[in-house]
């Protein structure tokens, strides 16, 4: 299969996406699990993650509420998760809840 993915000097794929327009989200990480107030696009597969103090994520609908059991996200990390595909429903909010101080989560929408 041909692949039109950017090669480092190693042959190893680069996965790049961009950006998409409009798709830039923040949620302030407190006590108070809180989420996305706009719904990610239904185009959109992946999403980039950056934390500003760690936090547990949870993704689904437009009710989705993060909890101590879910997911630890690290501070410090940018990191690319996939919210849906051809055969995977697709995630339309994430949902954070701060481990022990407030901060910031930033959700970048990738096509």
């Amino acid at each position: 299969m041909t692949t039109l993915i950017p090669l480092d000097a190693n042959d190893t794929p680069i996965p790049a996406l961009r950006l998409k327009d409009g798709g830039a989200h923040h949620i302030a990480a407190s006590a108070t699990a809180a989420r996305n107030a706009t719904a990610f696009d239904a185009g959109t597969r992946i999403v980039s993650l950056y934390a500003s103090v760690p936090v547990y994520v949870k993704f689904g609908g437009s009710t989705v509420t993060a909890t101590s059991s879910d997911h630890y996200f690290p501070e410090g990390i940018y990191y690319d998760l996939a919210i849906g595909g051809e055969r995977a429903a697709h995630y339309t909010h994430v949902s954070v809840l701060r481990v022990s101080s407030d901060g910031d989560v930033y959700i970048s929408e990738k096509e």
